[in-house]
């Protein structure tokens, strides 16, 4: 068993979340390949009713990152791919962002310049003091509500 907070644990973090989420698609009947090697940024194949397939992409923060990055997801060599779909994963927040190829290329921002020039980021949370405990929360920005996702259906069309 790997205990939490050992390199061991984080290591395997993003691909545990992969399967987890793999696993909810599955339980929601959708079919869903994972191809052997991930060369292309694909973690999951889904199959459509009408035969189209959506190549899905899985990022995913823990729990155990810094302070107010709860949903900041940096750095991601990414340029428009049709019926290519970003599936977010906070699990501090507990929530889930799912968002087209051209939705994220229209939304995150690309560095211009440094040793992640071109790369894309996209920071779905803010921080805030709660007024009645003093304690900072985090919490998704009103801009991100929209992408929330509380199952895969707008996996399950073409079009977002």
């Amino acid at each position: 068993m790997t205990l939490p907070g050992t390199f061991r644990h984080s290591a395997g973090f993003g691909k545990r979340i992969e399967y987890w989420i793999i696993g909810r698609m599955l339980k929601e009947g959708m079919d869903v390949y994972i191809p052997l090697v991930d060369d292309h940024a694909v973690d999951a194949i889904v199959r459509r009713d009408d035969g189209t397939i959506a190549l899905v992409q899985i990022k995913a923060r823990s729990r155990a990152v810094v302070d107010r990055d709860a949903a900041l997801f940096a750095a991601i060599e990414h340029e428009h791919r049709e019926d290519y779909w970003f599936i977010f994963y906070s699990e501090r927040l507990d929530l889930t962002w799912i968002m087209s190829s051209a939705e994220f290329v229209a939304n995150a921002v690309q560095n211009k310049n440094g040793k992640n020039a071109g790369k894309r980021s996209v920071w779905f949370n803010g921080a805030r003091k709660n007024k009645v405990t003093g304690v900072t929360e985090e919490y998704c920005k009103p801009q991100w509500e929209k992408y929330l996702a509380a199952d895969f259906s707008r996996l399950r069309t073409r079009e977002p």
